[in-house]
């Protein structure tokens, strides 16, 4: 399979929460925004709150129940030649991938508990699968140039101040 034949971009799972249930509406309209210009694509969100020992969780997904099985399908295949290196098993991969996201939801019911283990009372976390549609033309020009990804991380602002306290401590002493 061809990267042109994968209808999907690079997903991103994103985990983020507070040990407070402030909310400020900030979040969710700028998604929209991205998402909107079609820039990003949510393929699953769970999202858990805890309050007074109660459990509230939320999913949401913008794949139709179509493309979550398609979805779904994809990953399995991927996994299932990963496990055996052929055609055989990304057929029994992609069968059990699209039969799983049959409910649209990559997350379960398992993941709810997990994360309401993970947070303080009052507190919430979502964990949101984020598809980069705007890097699917970027990885078909790589593709078509004959090239391959050799690296890909995302470098974060505490990440440069690690490298900065790392260099302070190495040319210090």
């Amino acid at each position: 399979m061809s990267t042109k034949e994968i209808p999907f971009g690079p997903i991103q799972m994103l985990v983020i929460g507070a040990d407070h249930a402030r909310f400020t509406g900030e979040i969710l309209p700028e998604f929209k925004r991205l998402s909107d210009a079609g820039f990003v694509r949510l393929v699953d969100l769970l999202f858990v709150a805890k309050t007074d020992g109660e459990i509230d969780a939320v999913q949401a997904s913008e794949l139709s129940a179509d493309e979550a099985q398609q979805f779904g399908a994809l990953a399995g295949a991927l996994i299932g030649i990963g496990a055996t290196g052929d055609e055989e098993g990304a057929l029994e991969g992609a069968i059990v991938g699209a039969a799983e996201l049959e409910d649209g939801h990559v997350f379960d019911e398992a993941d709810v508990w997990y994360l309401a283990d993970a947070i303080p009372e009052g507190g919430w976390a979502a964990v949101a699968l984020i598809e980069h549609r705007w890097a699917i033309p970027l990885r078909d020009a790589i593709v078509a140039a004959g090239g391959v990804a050799l690296a890909d991380e995302w470098l974060h602002p505490a990440d440069l101040i690690a490298v900065g306290a790392h260099l302070t401590d190495r040319y210090a002493s």
